[in-house]
């Protein structure tokens, strides 16, 4: 069943009546690709503005401040500042895998977003396996962080590299398991379904103490995916100087940082899909206004992400052994756990509806 009317669908039904078929389905799939390249610019930039403010209140400073009202343009005036760089790098690197690797991070973390349902409409595709096609396409990246750091030719880059393969295999388990959790109390993996689902109450509310354990455990995993503190030993600056992106400058180098910060996004907006509701509003105006909807599911997923910067500014860096064993001896086997606790709620009908 296909629930929400995605955006292109209505772009390709204006294109079709001043040109063939054939050319406005190519034309609807460019003019969506430049939309979500748009918001990919935009709200990468904004989310390091963001971070960067968070920094600030919670070590008691100003943050940026000068450039625009407010500090507002600052990282604009950062990303010209990378454009223009030289792009430099290592005489015995692999030059063609070395400039591949920035483009897997940017288009496995850009093909994630055209799956999210931001309100009833705007939504690129609504697919039958929109959950899955999400975890599967954001496991392409980190081939992207190990091409850059083997081809980089470096002992610093190569052990990021090898850090971020054993952090994300390990915790992609985690993440997967606490949303096939989900999937249990929902029983189906498409997006605008799951969003459906949650018109009688959040999915965190429905399905009990599993649903916020499940909760918990995927916002701890998610962090660890997207190599953010305290979790970030792929680039930890004491040991490794910038790990596997150390010989990347330029735009290369902003395509690594911007990726980080769309995938801690991502993250976010698979939570507020999932967990919270979505577009939908805890009150019921998104279905007399519909457009209302966008500002909800982006403020439910700022909330997210604003936790994940909490989680950095607050936690010390782990070890390696210690981030292995806390996925290896807790995480996955709560998940297991917690997986048949969900399924026997569902099997006996303990659902909340509101």
């Amino acid at each position: 069943m296909n629930i929400s009317l995605n955006i292109t669908k209505t772009i390709t039904e204006l294109l079709s009546g001043f040109m063939p078929e054939s050319a406005a389905n190519i034309g609807a799939m460019v003019t969506i690709a430049l939309i979500y390249l748009a918001i990919f610019a935009v709200a990468g930039l904004y989310l390091v503005l963001l971070e960067r403010k968070v920094a600030a209140w919670f070590q008691l400073r100003l943050g940026p401040n000068r450039v625009g009202p407010w500090g507002l343009l600052q990282t604009m005036a950062d990303a010209l500042k990378l454009v223009s760089k030289e792009l430099t790098g290592t005489v015995k690197a692999d030059k063609f895998l070395y400039n591949l690797a920035p483009y897997f991070v940017i288009v496995s973390s850009l093909m994630a977003l055209s799956v999210f349902p931001f309100t009833q409409e705007f939504q690129a595709f609504d697919i039958n396996i929109g959950l899955f096609f999400l975890i599967a396409i954001s496991s392409i990246g980190v081939i992207g962080i190990l091409l850059g750091g083997w081809a980089s030719n470096n002992k610093f880059a190569l052990i990021g590299a090898m850090r971020s393969g054993v952090q994300t295999i390990s915790y992609e388990l985690s993440v997967g398991l606490s949303l096939l959790t989900m999937v249990l109390l929902t029983g189906t993996l498409q997006l605008s379904e799951i969003i459906e689902v949650q018109k009688n109450g959040w999915l965190i509310v429905q399905g009990h103490i599993p649903a916020v354990i499940a909760f918990m455990i995927y916002m701890i995993a998610g962090t660890a995916e997207t190599n953010r503190a305290p979790f970030d030993m792929v680039e930890a600056e004491s040991e490794l100087g910038a790990g596997f992106h150390t010989e990347y400058s330029g735009m290369k180098f902003a395509y690594f940082f911007l990726a980080e910060f769309i995938n801690m996004f991502i993250i976010a907006a698979i939570a507020t899909t999932v967990f919270f509701g979505g577009w939908l509003s805890p009150f019921g105006i998104t279905e007399s206004i519909p457009w209302l909807g966008v500002f909800w599911f982006i403020g439910k997923t700022f909330m997210l992400v604003f936790l994940m910067m909490w989680f950095r500014w607050t936690f010390p860096r782990l070890r390696v052994d210690q981030l292995l064993t806390l996925e290896w001896k807790y995480l996955l086997p709560l998940n297991l756990l917690n997986i048949v606790l969900m399924a026997l709620i569902v099997w006996l009908g303990f659902t909340i509806q509101l």
